[in-house]
Formats: C-alpha cells, sequence, structure tokens
C-alpha cells in the first residue's frame, strides 16, 4: 500500500512537469522569434552557462550533478526545438528538397562501376549484387577507386567500409576527406575464406600464405596456429590467388574465396577458415552526384567539431532529441592537427522527414566542418 501511494506521488509530480516542460518550450519559441527578430544564435553558452550554475546550488550536492544531465537534455531539446523554427534553407538544404521533388525510384540494373582488385574479388561480389549487369572496371587501390568516380570515368565504386570481425577499414575511412562523393546504396555481404593452393601441393608444405590485411585480420586464430609460415599483405584476395595460381612455387597459399579457387584454377585446402563464420563486410556504392533513391532510411554524414569540452556531446544531442537512432561513430585523426579528430556518423533517417531536414541544417550551422555523404538503402 506504501509504494502505491509513493507512486501516486511520482505520477502527480510527472504531471506537474509535463505542463511545465510545455510551458517552458512555449516560452522557447517566443525566445526563438525574438532571436531571430535581432538574428542572433540559436546557442548562447554564457547564459547556459549561468543556469546551469544556478540549477546545481539549488539542487544541492546530493543532486547537483543529476540536475546537470537533465538540463543538459532539457537545453538540447530547446535547441532542437528552436533551429526548426529559426533555421532557414542552406545549400544542402535546398540541394536535397530538389534530389527528393522528383524522387529516383529504381536503382539501376546496369552501369559502368569501379573496384579495387581483380576479378573474383569480394568487392567484385559485391559489385554483382548490387547491379544486375554491371560493367566492372577493376583498379589497384581504393584511391583510385574514388578517382575513377571522381574524373566521371565510372557512374560508380563499390568499397569496403567495415567487417564484423576486423572492424572499420580505415584507408577508406581516410580516403573520405580528401574527395567529393556520394553514398548511394550499401550492402552487407557474407564473406567465406578458405586457403587455396595449387592442385597437389601438400598443406604441411606451405612456407608463405599471402592476402589482403583485412583477410588475414579476419583470420588470426587459423594463422597463429601455423607461426611458422610467412604471411605476406597483398593488395586484394583475389589478386592473391591469382599471384598463386600463375608463380612457379608449390609451397605458397592464398586467403581468398572459394569462388576464386574455380576462377583460377586452385584447390581449396582449408575453408571456412575465418574467426567468426557469422563473417560480413558492408560495402558503399558511392557516385559523384547525390541520387536518393525512394525508400532510402540510411544517413551518413561527416563533419569535425570544435576542440572544446562538450562539442561532440552537444552534437550528440542534436540527434537524440530528434529521436534518432545512431547505428554508428567513427572517429579518424585530422591530418596536421594533434589530437584532433574529424567524426564519421551513420543515423537511421530519412531526409523525407521534416525534422530531419532541420537537424541536417543545424548540425551543418553548429559544426566547424560539415559533408552530407548521402541518404540510402542498405541491402542484405
Amino acid at each position: 500500500m506504501y509504494l502505491d501511494e509513493l507512486r501516486n506521488q511520482i505520477n502527480d509530480i510527472d504531471d506537474k512537469i509535463v505542463e511545465l516542460f510545455v510551458e517552458r518550450m512555449k516560452v522557447a519559441s517566443e525566445i526563438a522569434g525574438a532571436k531571430a527578430e535581432k538574428n542572433l544564435p540559436v546557442l548562447d553558452m554564457r547564459r547556459e552557462n549561468a543556469v546551469l550554475q544556478k540549477i546545481m546550488e539549488k539542487a544541492g550536492e546530493e543532486f547537483e550533478l543529476y540536475a546537470n544531465t537533465l538540463y543538459h537534455t532539457m537545453f538540447d531539446v530547446s535547441k532542437s526545438y528552436q533551429a526548426g523554427i529559426l533555421m532557414q534553407d542552406t545549400p544542402l538544404s535546398k540541394e536535397i528538397m530538389a534530389s527528393i521533388e522528383t524522387p529516383l525510384m529504381e536503382f539501376p540494373k546496369k552501369a559502368v562501376v569501379a573496384c579495387q582488385g581483380t576479378e573474383g574479388s569480394n568487392a567484385a561480389r559485391a559489385c554483382s549484387r548490387l547491379f544486375t549487369m554491371p560493367n566492372t572496371m577493376f583498379f589497384k587501390s581504393f584511391e583510385h577507386v574514388f578517382n575513377a568516380v571522381e574524373s566521371g570515368l565510372c557512374r560508380y565504386g563499390v568499397l569496403p567500409i567495415e567487417n564484423s570481425s576486423a572492424g572499420s577499414v580505415t584507408e577508406v575511412y581516410d580516403l573520405m576527406m580528401r574527395h567529393k562523393f556520394h553514398i548511394v546504396r550499401s550492402l552487407k555481404l557474407h564473406i567465406n575464406h578458405a586457403l587455396l593452393g595449387k592442385h597437389g601441393t601438400d598443406f604441411s608444405n606451405v612456407k608463405e600464405i599471402i592476402s589482403h590485411e583485412q583477410a588475414l585480420s579476419q583470420c588470426s586464430e587459423f594463422l597463429k596456429s601455423l607461426p611458422h609460415v610467412k604471411v605476406t599483405v597483398f593488395e586484394n584476395t583475389a589478386t592473391a590467388a591469382k599471384y598463386v595460381a600463375e608463380c612457379d612455387r608449390d609451397d605458397i597459399a592464398a586467403i581468398s574465396s572459394p569462388e576464386c579457387a574455380k576462377l583460377y584454377g586452385l584447390q581449396v585446402m582449408k575453408n571456412d577458415i575465418q574467426n567468426n563464420q557469422n563473417n560480413y563486410t558492408r560495402f558503399i556504392c558511392i557516385a559523384k552526384d547525390m541520387e536518393i533513391y525512394a525508400g532510402s532510411n540510411k544517413i551518413s554524414l561527416m563533419l569535425s567539431v570544435s576542440h572544446h569540452p562538450g562539442s561532440l556531446y552537444r552534437m550528440l544531442g542534436k540527434i537524440a532529441a530528434k529521436g534518432i537512432n545512431l547505428s554508428k561513430l567513427e572517429s579518424r585523426p585530422i591530418p596536421g592537427k594533434d589530437f584532433e579528430f574529424r567524426f564519421y556518423f551513420d543515423m537511421e533517417a530519412s531526409v523525407y522527414s521534416k525534422d530531419v531536414i532541420t537537424l541536417l541544417k543545424d548540425m551543418d550551422f553548429s559544426a566547424e566542418q560539415f559533408t552530407f555523404l548521402g541518404c540510402y538503402s542498405e541491402i542484405v
């Protein structure tokens, strides 16, 4: 009975809090109008800090940290609401709205597509999943793929971005800083690694294993069991298989796919050697221009914030205030700046939402540097 009475007290308090919250938000709306008249920004740090100091003093030592957290959240919600009132259209929001005014309904079945590696690579497999009839052009490096798309040589490029076992492909993330592109689709591809050698090669005679560094990382447990075998990094798993097929050695093997065994006339010496059988690599399909297809429900962004305490927290607060799930946050060091980072966000959201457009305008305004990488859908 005592517990029920306490819960009823909580209910009464909550009713009062909601009424006061709504009243506060209405006043925030009036403040937004006053700021608009005077052309003032949404964020006023001096005012926020003064309010927080007052609130913590009033809450007392026992509850000051809880009050601080509560009011930071309150400020984030209030600023998000004010931004929706104050924010004018930006070049980015205008470009997005123009792109979705007449939405693209069907992803192309055929196109000229750039891939890193050679025939039989996982990128080539991803390309075949994304396009029914791709005209695939193979390049030596990830940067060449970016260049092919940026120059217009290929309409699309396919690049690995992360693996469920080995993590992010940091080289691709670093290249994103230097190239202009848009993500138009993504794919999760199941990866099965096998040890391939020439027909007749005895596994016990293998002295060297070659493959791409990501594949080697994904098969690290298998490689640990072979301490006397040399491990050599190759530019691509399919290139490694091709090298084994063409060289005159019978003591070398490649970690590649079973498909490459058929393609290059090799034998599968060991199958399923990856650490995790639930091994997936996520690939992105990039284009030079913005392409947003109907049903797109994932957004990727790249940004940097001021190098001050709380800058990233406040940016994350804008996303949380809109109730949007952040599915990935990756940080990479900014070249030439000590301990400063550029951040990559993946959000489960669509630009077809007015609230999301408002959020993007707010983030664009608040960030030191801001790049909208694309709104797209992902296939599995």
